[in-house]
């Protein structure tokens, strides 16, 4: 007698159009998982994964106890209480300077970057074992290289990161894989969509930030992979098995191995290649001087 096959099944949150979340979510339904694609306005799901047959669009904050624990029971009730893959997607950025960073802002921002992980993981936790599945955190590369006017976003994906890694040895022995993703740039337009604290007229970056941002992004977008192009590269490596920490992204291995071999002037020269703080602040400072 032929035995049925357990449809394997993912829950990713921040699945936004545009977004990491969404084009995660469009590759992992293409390979038949039940996906449950989870977001705070399901109004923001893109249409092709709301009409999809084998996705559940589920409204999820996760920095909101009552709402994971209601993303457990329909899971759990869907699933019949398994899930293969948890990939916690949700987060956001400041770019600022840590002087002119107001700390309420970095509290929030480290909520939904490291504690909402965490969170969903205790949750989703016996979903996991169960289903001896996988744990998948969407870190930065940000957590490795000090981009400069994003230390709270650089902190918050460092601190995840190290516990993500952490979180595999210690799920290992419960037959739960963790994996660890170092995400270069992905073109979603989130870098857009960072956080702009005013900066007060007295901060020495006042007349330097927005020129900054300019060039930032526009170095950014020119490095960045597509979401499809990410996306394809992440589910590969889930389904291939691969624990650990995983580089994902445009020439991810020579910007992994050149990262760790160059001498500390290379990796700042690398960093102000990205974010030229010192030249345009140089800059600024030379073309006051000829009016003093």
């Amino acid at each position: 007698m032929a035995t049925l096959t357990r449809r394997k099944s993912v829950l990713i949150s921040g699945c936004s159009a545009g977004g990491i979340g969404a084009a995660l979510a469009h590759v992992f339904q293409e390979k038949g998982y039940h996906v449950f694609a989870s977001l705070r306005n399901p109004a923001k799901i893109p249409p092709h994964l709301s009409n999809a047959p084998n996705v559940t669009v589920l409204t999820l904050d996760v920095l909101s106890s009552e709402s994971i624990a209601a993303a457990v029971e329909k899971i759990n009730r869907d699933t019949g209480g398994t899930l293969d893959v948890l990939v916690n997607n949700s987060g956001t950025g400041i770019f600022a300077p840590a002087l002119d960073t107001p700390i309420e802002e970095a509290r929030k921002l480290f909520d939904l970057n490291f504690w909402a992980p965490l969170a969903m993981l205790q949750a989703f936790a016996p979903l996991l074992i169960k289903a001896k599945g996988c744990l998948v955190n969407n870190t930065s590369a940000n957590a490795v290289v000090p981009m400069a006017l994003m230390s709270m976003y650089n902190g918050s994906k460092a601190a995840l990161a190290t516990a993500s890694e952490t979180w595999r040895l210690e799920l290992q022995p419960l037959g739960v894989r963790t994996m660890t993703l170092i995400t270069l740039g992905v073109n979603t337009g989130a870098f857009s969509r960072n956080l702009r604290p005013e900066i007060p007229k007295a901060s020495p970056y006042f007349e330097v930030r927005d020129s900054i941002f300019g060039l930032a992004k526009d170095r950014f977008q020119a490095s960045a992979l597509s979401p499809g192009e990410y996306a394809a590269r992440v589910v590969r490596e889930v389904e291939k098995g691969t624990p650990g920490t995983v580089w994902v992204g445009k020439d991810a291995f020579m910007a992994r191995l050149g990262w760790w071999l160059s001498p500390q002037f290379v990796r700042d020269w690398m960093v102000e290649s990205f974010i030229p703080i010192s030249s345009v602040m140089a800059k600024v400072a030379k073309e006051k001087s000829k009016h003093d």
